[in-house]
C-alpha cells in the first residue's frame, strides 16, 4: 500500500482538470494551476478561531494587475472553506486587503510590496505572490513556476508565525522553507 501523502495526487489531478477545462479561457494554464493551489493552501491554514467568523464568507483578493482572468473565481466557484463559501475580490484599495483571508499579491504590485505588507502585519491574512523574493520579503506563500513549467512553492513559516496562521504539516512537508522579510 502506498504510504505517501494523498493530497498532492489530488492537487495535481485538480491541477491537470483545471488547464484541461481552461483551454478556452482567457488565463493561462500557469494560472489556473495556481488558483487550485491557492485553494488547496486554504485548506491546508489554520485560522485563529474567532466566533465573528459566523455567517461571513471566505475571501480569497487580488491586489494588483489580476493575471488570473476568470480561473480564479471558476476554481473557486461552489467550494469552501471552514464552512464558508468562498468569494473572490479584486481590490482597488489597499485597506480592502485587512477584510480577506487569502491575498494574492499580483507581480505588479512588486514595488509597493512592503507597503503592503507592512499594512498587514499581525492580521490573519495568508498572502500568497509568485515574484522573486515574495517570501524571502516577507511574504508568506511564494508560486513558482519552474523552467520545465512545474509550479513549487516556498512558505515563509516566521510570516505566517507573525499573522497567527499555522501550515498543516503536510503541507510544510512538500514547501521550500525561507526566512526572511519584516520582523
Amino acid at each position: 500500500m502506498d504510504r505517501r501523502p494523498l493530497w498532492p495526487r489530488v492537487l495535481m489531478l485538480a491541477a491537470i482538470f483545471c488547464v484541461a477545462q481552461g483551454r478556452g479561457n482567457a488565463a493561462p494554464p500557469e494560472y489556473q494551476v495556481k488558483a487550485a493551489f491557492i485553494y488547496k493552501f486554504a485548506t491546508y491554514i489554520h485560522w485563529p478561531s474567532t466566533g465573528e467568523r459566523a455567517g461571513l464568507p471566505f475571501v480569497i483578493g487580488v491586489i494588483g494587475t489580476d493575471p488570473f482572468g476568470a480561473a480564479l473565481d471558476e476554481v473557486m466557484r461552489g467550494q469552501n472553506v471552514q464552512g464558508s463559501a468562498i468569494v473572490v475580490r479584486r481590490l482597488t484599495r489597499l485597506e480592502e486587503a485587512l477584510r480577506c483571508d487569502v491575498l494574492f499579491v499580483s507581480a505588479s504590485e512588486r514595488g509597493n510590496l512592503r507597503q503592503i505588507l507592512t499594512s498587514l502585519r499581525g492580521a490573519p491574512v495568508l498572502t500568497i505572490g509568485d515574484m522573486d523574493a515574495f517570501a524571502e520579503r516577507g511574504g508568506m506563500v511564494n508560486l513558482i513556476t519552474t523552467e520545465d513549467h512545474q509550479i513549487r512553492f516556498e512558505i515563509n513559516r516566521n510570516a505566517l508565525d507573525r499573522a497567527g496562521l499555522k501550515a498543516a504539516s503536510q503541507l510544510l512537508r512538500l514547501a521550500r522553507i525561507v526566512d526572511g522579510g519584516q520582523r
